[in-house]
């Protein structure tokens, strides 16, 4: 489970960083912009790899660790297990934060360079505020339920981006007459 989401984070944080060079803008602010949320992009994936070894291997074999353990040593072994718990809420934060200031970042660039609908841009952008909220939250209270909106937001508005940007990627090479750059 925990490798299919690594997977599936990396795909969306190469799409992020494909998506800074199809782009390929050329004026200096809006350029070092898409950079630098190519960089955040790449900055997620790294650290959700942390976060998945954390959550998926550690806390795991801490958990288990836990309820193998004999009756005098549950104490300690339900600390160890907490411990890696929080530090699972503190990288997730700082993993949201990155990824939402990634897609912000290319959001502003998408809506500004108009190589599609800047509504795309701008939703992009409303995802990754509510990604950088969710992680605001998670590292001042972990999964708490003070979490469900701006997760919701996040997950309906990357939706509605990557579905709408595919659906104009796809019209945009089947207009593209063969052998002129667009």
């Amino acid at each position: 489970m925990h490798l299919g989401q690594f997977v599936g984070m990396a795909l969306v944080c190469a799409g992020l960083v494909s998506l800074w060079a199809a782009l390929g803008v050329q004026q200096h602010a809006l350029a070092w912009t898409a950079r630098f949320g190519a960089l955040c992009a790449a900055a997620a994936a790294a650290l959700y790899a942390v976060l998945q070894a954390v959550d998926g291997v550690a806390l795991k074999q801490a958990v288990d660790a836990w309820v193998a353990a004999p009756e005098p040593e549950k104490a300690a072994r339900f600390a160890a297990a907490e411990g890696i718990r929080w530090l699972e809420w503190g990288v997730r934060s700082y993993h949201s934060i990155l990824l939402g200031s990634a897609l912000v970042l290319l959001g502003v660039v998408v809506g500004v360079t108009r190589h599609v609908s800047r509504t795309i841009g701008w939703l992009m952008a409303l995802s990754g505020l509510a990604y950088m909220v969710q992680g605001w939250i998670i590292g001042d209270s972990g999964f708490s339920a003070a979490n469900a909106l701006p997760t919701l937001a996040g997950i309906v508005a990357i939706a509605a981006w990557t579905a709408w940007l595919f659906v104009s990627a796809v019209r945009m090479k089947n207009t593209t007459p063969a052998g002129h750059p667009r």
